[in-house]
């Protein structure tokens, strides 16, 4: 059987087509676990958690922070749904300061919705430049 040469990769936000290119490897962060995904994977749909998805193209490895939804994985293609996609580059102090002042007023929720305001918060703090 042939191998294909890379992965199409798409991933939408209600606000924009974040990104849409031929990578060579992805890994989703479903809401169970991470999942890989190279050509010639079987079909799939999983639902997103909070988190990373890596993916590599020629220029190397590159990150994008995940705040939910679902993917689907067919013939050589990864479509990605989620509510907000952010790049490195677009997490600046001021969003994790934002986001971390939503995590405190989130004191009074269930547990459930605390734990996903804190998750929001260390993914971006991951994904954040280093400062030099």
């Amino acid at each position: 059987m042939a191998q294909s040469k890379g992965i199409e990769l798409v991933v939408v936000t209600p606000e924009r087509q974040v990104l849409s290119q031929t990578v060579h490897s992805v890994v989703i962060p479903a809401h169970d676990g991470e999942l890989g995904v190279l050509p010639g994977r079987a079909s799939l749909m999983c639902e997103l958690g909070i988190g990373q998805l890596r993916y590599s193209d020629a220029a190397g490895e590159h990150r994008l922070f995940i705040d939910g939804g679902f993917a689907q994985v067919h013939q050589n293609s990864v479509a990605v749904l989620t509510t907000r996609a952010l790049s490195s580059g677009e997490i600046t102090d001021d969003l994790i300061r934002g986001e971390e002042s939503a995590e405190s007023g989130a004191a009074a929720r269930p547990a459930a919705q605390r734990q996903l305001a804190h998750r929001r918060v260390s993914v971006m703090r991951a994904l954040r430049p280093t400062r030099r």
